[in-house]
């Protein structure tokens, strides 16, 4: 209803993803500011169970269809498209993700509403809710008033810390019903687990990263060595998963997996938007590069000019006997 700020809840295999929660603390933060409810949104049949950590928001809306089975956009789309005038929402904040990364555009142009794409953070100015959007791969920012509700807003991971919106309480819930057809044009054909033994880069804490300048594939052994010295995990930029020195679940950037790790280690990493999009939010990023001039220097707390293949069998060394003394 009118003053609601909605947040779509984005849910993969029964497991709600850590951005649902990022989002939902800052829907808390905009619904208070509107004097608004939150109300999250679940689509899809057996979402009852997902409800339990969506404390944060007031209301839980339930639309349970068996078409809702997996996250195909156009048919979240015209779900959404249905429910959305029944209730008249204010805004609809959804996670951006590899998942959800069409829905937007979808819906907006089913409703004929404006829709905000790439939204760092969304503040609330004279009662109207004004985005900061980043455009062209982070070189530009700006900041973005919808001129009608209902607006759709697509936001970035990172926006809020996930604990922030992770609340251990069951909201109201109110299932909402649409019609949906039994076959749509796009169908979801399946989905592709990580490789065997691979490890999740989004949950490491620690993350040594390679890019272009390591040069050969065989030198991303040395990387694997300090990652393994510093109990983390190694991942790549575009570059060298392209060349399939590392695998696609490695890559970090815009087209990739959005990274928060204690530590990111850059080596010959030159720093474009596309790659600093999903490393950003490092609490401590250190790059080495022989490019002074590099842009992941402008975002790294420490950097090094230098050659990564003398430099970094010599870190491996000293944390290992760092370990060895301790």
């Amino acid at each position: 209803m009118a003053g609601e700020i909605w947040v779509l809840v984005e849910q993969w295999r029964g497991r709600i993803s850590d951005i649902t929660y990022e989002v939902l603390a800052l829907g808390r933060e905009v619904a208070e500011a509107l004097a608004g409810s939150l109300q999250a949104v679940v689509l899809g049949p057996g979402a009852g169970e997902s409800i339990f950590s969506l404390g944060a928001a007031d209301g839980a809306l339930m639309v349970e269809h068996s078409a809702l089975a997996e996250p195909v956009p156009e048919v979240y789309a015209l779900a959404l498209a249905q429910i959305i005038p029944q209730r008249q929402p204010q805004a609809l904040l959804i996670p951006q993700t590899n998942v959800t990364m069409e829905l937007g555009p979808l819906l907006a142009a089913r409703l004929a509403v404006p829709f905000l794409n790439s939204c760092r953070d969304v503040q609330v100015t004279d009662g109207r809710p004004v985005a900061r959007c980043i455009l062209y791969g982070g070189k530009v920012e700006a900041s973005v008033t919808p001129q009608s509700a209902p607006a759709v807003f697509g936001i970035l991971p990172g926006v809020r810390p996930p604990e922030q919106g992770r609340v251990e309480r069951a909201p109201a819930v109110r299932a909402l019903s649409v019609d949906l057809p039994t076959e749509f044009p796009l169908r979801f054909r399946g989905y592709t687990e990580l490789e065997a033994g691979d490890v999740d880069i989004t949950r490491e804490n620690v993350l040594v990263a390679v890019g272009r300048g390591i040069q050969r594939p065989e030198n991303v052994a040395l990387a694997e060595e300090l990652a393994a010295a510093l109990g983390g995990a190694v991942c790549g930029s575009r570059p060298v998963i392209d060349q399939r020195w590392l695998p696609p679940s490695r890559q970090v950037g815009t087209s990739g997996m959005i990274v928060k790790p204690q530590l990111y280690l850059a080596l010959g990493i030159s720093g474009a938007p596309e790659h600093a999009q999903g490393m950003k939010e490092a609490a401590l990023i250190v790059a080495i590069n022989t490019d002074p001039r590099a842009p992941i220097f402008d975002i790294a707390h420490y950097g090094v000019v230098g050659d990564l293949l003398e430099i970094v069998p010599a870190m491996t060394t000293r944390v290992k006997q760092g370990k060895q003394a301790a």
